[in-house]
């Protein structure tokens, strides 16, 4: 959960520039953009097949054996 202390004379701006930061590493909005539709069990597993794939694409291409 994403929590933000505003200090003394500290503008709206830069607390809410620290809430959007704080949100984007812990990865709220995507969570709840993944989270707006069911999805199905077979749609999950391909899914995660093809970020595990995405993942071994880059590592390769990083070593140079692509």
């Amino acid at each position: 959960m994403a929590i933000v202390e505003v200090f003394d004379n500290e503008s709206f701006e830069k607390a809410f520039k620290r809430f959007k930061r704080i949100v984007e590493r812990e990865g709220i909005l995507t969570e709840v953009k993944r989270r707006q539709f069911y999805e199905k069990p077979s749609e999950k597993k391909k899914r995660k097949e093809r970020q595990a794939r995405k993942r071994m694409i880059k590592s390769l291409k990083k070593r140079n054996l692509l």
